[in-house]
This record gives C-alpha cells, sequence and structure tokens, in this order.
C-alpha cells in the first residue's frame, strides 16, 4: 500500500512563495491499495491536481472517503474530473449528519445548486454512488477493510483506519481535537465528563493502534491552542503522544494552519522534534504535498 499527499493545509488554501515547499493546497490524500484500487481521503482543492494525472487512466473506478463536511475537505469535490466522463464509477462515502439528518450525497448535492457552481448534478456523466457509514462498521473495498470512528470535531468526524490485504495499515483523522474538560475539578458535572473523556481517548488510541501510518491533524502549538479551545484542531505536541500511546510506526503531520510559512512550520518541527527526541519511538514527518510514501 502507498499513499500520497495532494493537499496538506488546513482551512482555506494558501497558495503563495511562503507556501512553496509543503504546500497550499487544502487536505487531499490518495491511496493506493496492493491490489491497485484508488481510495481517496478527502476532497479538498488538492483533489483538483490528483483528477488530473487520472484522465489519462479512463475508465476509473475512485473512492473518495470524507471524514467531514467542512469547506477545506469537501471544496474540490464539484472539480474531480473523472466525474465528467462516461465509464468513470465514483464512490462517495461519509457519515450521516445528526442535525440535517442527511448523508454524505449532501456535501456534492448542496456544491452544485446553480447558485454556486455552473454545472449541475444531472450533468455529470459518471456514475455516482452515495454510501452514508456507521460508526466501528468495517466495510470492504477491493483489498482493503475499512473502518470509520468518530472523532471530536465541531461536525460529525470520521477517521478512518485502512487495512490493506498486504497486512499494510494506516489511519487518518480527518480534523481532530482531544476532548477537554471543561468543568473545573470541584463542579459536581467533572467526574463524569472525565470518565467519558477517558473511555473516548481509550477507543481512539485502540482503533489506531499498531498503524504502519498515522496521519494527525497538528494545526497549532500547545501555546497557540490555548487561545483555540473548541476549535476543533490538535497540536503537534498531542500528535506524538497520540503516535506513542497507539504504538504507530511512523507519524505523519498535516492540516499544517494557514497563516503558517514553510520556514515557520520547519522551525517548530525541528523545535519538536529535539524536545521528544528521547520519547519517541517512531517516525515523524511533516506532511509535504506531491510527496508519496510506500508501506512495506
Amino acid at each position: 500500500m502507498k499513499f500520497k499527499f495532494w493537499g496538506v493545509r488546513g482551512s482555506i488554501p494558501t497558495p503563495g512563495a511562503k507556501t512553496v515547499k509543503f504546500g497550499g493546497n487544502t487536505t487531499c490524500i490518495e491511496v493506493t491499495t496492493g491490489s491497485n484500487d484508488l481510495l481517496i481521503l478527502d476532497a479538498g482543492t488538492g483533489i483538483f491536481a490528483l483528477a488530473q494525472t487520472l484522465m489519462n487512466k479512463i475508465p476509473i473506478v475512485a473512492h473518495i472517503l470524507i471524514t467531514h463536511t467542512h469547506w477545506d475537505h469537501i471544496q474540490g469535490l464539484p472539480f474531480f474530473l473523472p466525474f465528467l466522463s462516461a465509464n468513470n464509477q465514483v464512490h462517495i462515502y461519509g457519515g450521516m449528519d445528526p442535525v440535517t439528518q442527511m448523508g454524505i450525497e449532501r456535501a456534492l448535492n448542496v456544491q452544485l445548486q446553480y447558485s454556486y457552481f455552473p454545472i449541475s448534478e444531472a450533468q455529470l456523466k459518471a456514475k455516482v454512488h452515495y454510501h452514508t457509514l456507521k460508526p466501528g462498521e468495517t466495510i470492504d473495498i477491493g483489498s482493503a477493510k475499512i473502518t470509520p470512528t468518530v472523532l471530536t470535531h465541531p461536525v460529525i468526524n470520521f477517521g478512518y483506519r485502512i487495512e490493506d490485504s498486504d497486512g499494510r495499515s494506516l489511519f487518518f483523522t480527518g480534523d481532530y481535537e482531544e476532548p477537554t474538560n471543561l468543568y473545573s475539578p470541584d463542579d459536581p458535572n467533572h467526574s463524569a465528563t472525565q470518565q467519558f473523556i477517558d473511555t473516548k481517548k481509550q477507543e481512539v488510541c485502540a482503533a489506531i493502534h499498531g498503524v504502519d501510518a498515522l496521519i494527525v491533524d497538528s494545526s497549532y502549538t500547545d501555546s497557540e491552542y490555548a487561545k483555540r479551545i473548541g476549535w476543533g484542531h490538535g497540536t503537534f505536541e498531542a500528535a506524538m503522544q497520540l503516535a506513542n500511546d497507539a504504538q504507530v510506526k511512523k507519524l505523519f503531520l498535516t492540516h499544517h494552519e494557514p497563516t503558517r510559512s514553510d520556514d515557520e512550520l520547519e522551525a517548530i518541527f525541528q523545535n519538536l522534534l529535539n524536545e521528544q527526541a528521547e520519547k519517541t519511538t517512531f517516525e515523524v514527518y511533516l506532511a509535504k504535498e506531491g510527496e508519496e510514501h510506500l508501506l512495506s
């Protein structure tokens, strides 16, 4: 199994001289299984460049796994060029929104309304299939088994564990903020809330445990996070702790903060490595647009 980053920025695309090295597109990861199945994790603006590489492989069957429907994870979906060619099949997977009670089909339906996009859904030539997933229920896609886990974010958000028949595995969190107990220790709600948080953390750690690659939201430093609690994103330090607890082999830090330049990102990363050197039992990387990794 191998995977390639096509978008690694969070919140909004950030093209420009200061983001050339790591890339300015929003989240999109291409995963190719051992039997050559095409899986795509999220459909941020990075999916447009990926789509162009697929046009000479038509007809194709693509499986797009959406972690959640915030704009930076779906805004490239209408620009997925294989939609426009007959004989292609595109499968889109995601969760049921508990507020709207609508499935993942809404992510494309809404964007292709005439007020927002020049092409309607009826004009798509490919066969589009929607699959609304349930937490914890494993599905098969080709040679891979995919299991969604609900992760903390201000909307229904799935982390996906992908296990290939070649024995390799990865977990992608999408956007993820570890749950925090907002009650003070003397508040009567503190104990029950903490018990829930501890149980949820154990569930997430078990879902990730032992993967060859963990790709995780690490938008902030600890000091930045203190002013952004509840925004739905994690920190570099929390990502390192999660990787250690889950005993993963490789950690990839992604969803880079949009105001962060390449130089600033590298400086934070180097400082992180220096501080965590004695605790780290796994390889650590900054996710980089265009970079491909083979799990072997």
